[in-house]
């Protein structure tokens, strides 16, 4: 039994109940560059799918940060949503956490009967749940904390590439506290790995647009959120108290709106700075789910200007058809 039936007239796909009862698939996952429109396609698919969005925004977990991260809570409407808004900024989120909150987001959402749909566009997020990534909670390690601390910041970031050679971003690279951290982390044996984990059965989907059209559309949302008053937006945070050094800390957008606010940059360097910087980032992005699919990932990618809801549907009513498959 097909998934989907298509209206002659208003080509819209209609929802059979078959999809929550016959698919071995139990996790839609919907992953893209920034600028890319993944948000209002989620929300598109959830509608169809009955399912729950589950956010894999390393920034958007944080109450308050809504222009710089690009939350676009308009377009969820009456899709619930899952790890957004959930800490305070200051507030030290990780991936551990991201992981252990994304496994009790999965069994809310089958519980209820509905299918967990995660979406975003933070790699190292997304592979801690793909990727079979098993993660524990590591406490402070004074003893290699005492072995670090003679290294300079150059050796520390060498040892930590050789623990960990796939840094989603150089944040940790960048801090002398960090990189302490990340090898601290990186140094501890696994765990085991968590039973929502084993159990997943996912389908993933890559938002892919060319080039050229990505960067304008980086370019033209930048303008668009600074005009809905992203500039105020960090100064608020500022004010309510947020450092300085943490907004910086918080990703592009945070730190070059608060080192223009601080006066180290007119708003026309740092916008056409900020703008260039999110244009390498969507780059890093790209490469990363390239990563993940050398890795063993099979993403179905929706070409962004050709109906992708509507490829998303046909591959997903396949998939509803076909035997079972190797989910991995």
């Amino acid at each position: 039994m097909s998934l989907f039936a298509k209206d002659s007239k208003e080509k819209n796909f209609i929802l059979s109940d078959s999809f929550m009862t016959s698919s071995a698939t139990n996790l839609v996952v919907l992953l893209g560059a920034t600028a890319t429109g993944k948000t209002r396609l989620a929300v598109e698919a959830a509608r169809l799918l009955q399912a729950e969005i589950i956010s894999a925004d390393s920034r958007q977990v944080y109450r308050g940060m809504d222009l710089g991260t690009g939350k676009d809570l308009a377009e969820y409407e009456e899709i619930p949503y899952h790890l957004i808004d959930i800490v305070d900024p200051g507030y030290e989120f990780n991936v551990f956490e991201f992981q252990q909150r994304f496994c009790q987001a999965f069994e809310t959402i089958e519980q209820r009967g509905h299918l967990p749909l995660l979406c975003g566009g933070t790699g190292l997020y997304l592979d801690a749940v793909l990727g079979d990534y098993r993660l524990a909670q590591v406490p402070h390690n004074d003893a290699l904390r005492q072995e670090l601390e003679p290294l300079d910041d150059e050796q520390l970031r060498d040892r930590l590439v050789q623990l960990a050679p796939n840094q989603h971003n150089d944040t940790d690279l960048q801090e002398r506290e960090r990189t302490i951290r990340a090898i601290e982390i990186a140094s501890a044996p696994p765990a085991e790995p968590h039973p929502v984990l084993e159990k997943l059965q996912p389908l993933v989907f890559g938002l892919h647009w060319e080039r050229s059209v990505i960067r304008k559309r980086i370019t033209a949302r930048l303008k668009q959120r600074l005009d809905e008053g992203m500039i105020d937006e960090v100064a608020r945070l500022h004010e309510q108290g947020t450092a300085w050094e943490t907004l910086e800390f918080y990703g592009l957008e945070y730190r070059f709106i608060a080192q223009h606010l601080q006066g180290k940059l007119n708003r026309n360097d740092m916008v056409q700075k900020l703008n260039s910087a999110i244009h390498k980032f969507a780059k890093r992005q790209e490469t990363w789910f390239r990563r993940m699919e050398k890795r063993g990932c099979t993403i179905h990618w929706l070409q962004g200007d050709q109906q992708p809801l509507a490829q998303m549907m046909e591959i997903i009513s396949r998939d509803n058809e076909s035997p079972e498959r190797d989910s991995r």
